[in-house]
């Protein structure tokens, strides 16, 4: 990578079950504004310095005083990715595509002034448990 980066807004997870996520909604809507801004910058940033090349994701954990801890660099998409499509218009898997065959983000015209998240998006998985079982995975 070149060290130019771009960031799609942020998603919320905070709805977990067995370190499992539940819920994903974008953008994350109850951010504080200077908060929202920080974790962009944070991520913006790390990415940046480590001339990190194509989709993932950049994960922080938020205090109950809206301290931000830094987690993990997920270097794919994930799952939950749609929401962050719906929000942006933004096809990630086709933009990673393009990203992996040489293109460059002007060239796809993905630039950060002209990302602006549209709506809420959310996302709810749902998974089966066996109660007879302490709640163990299930078919279903």
């Amino acid at each position: 990578g070149t060290g130019n980066v771009v960031h799609l807004w942020e998603r919320d997870c905070s709805v977990q079950r067995r370190h499992q996520k539940v819920v994903e909604m974008a953008p994350a809507w109850s951010l504080p504004d200077n908060l929202r801004a920080d974790l962009h910058e944070y991520a913006k940033r790390l990415t940046s310095a480590a001339k990190y090349k194509n989709a993932g994701t950049v994960e922080f954990l938020i205090d109950s005083e809206n301290r931000a801890y830094f987690i993990e660099v997920n270097p794919r998409i994930q799952v939950e990715h749609t929401v962050t499509e719906e929000v942006t218009g933004i096809d990630i898997v086709q933009t990673q595509l393009r990203i992996a065959s040489g293109a460059t983000l002007e060239e796809i015209g993905l630039i950060q002034e002209n990302i602006q998240p549209r709506g809420v998006a959310i996302q709810c998985r749902v998974t089966t448990e066996n109660p007879e079982k302490d709640f163990a995975p299930d078919t279903g």
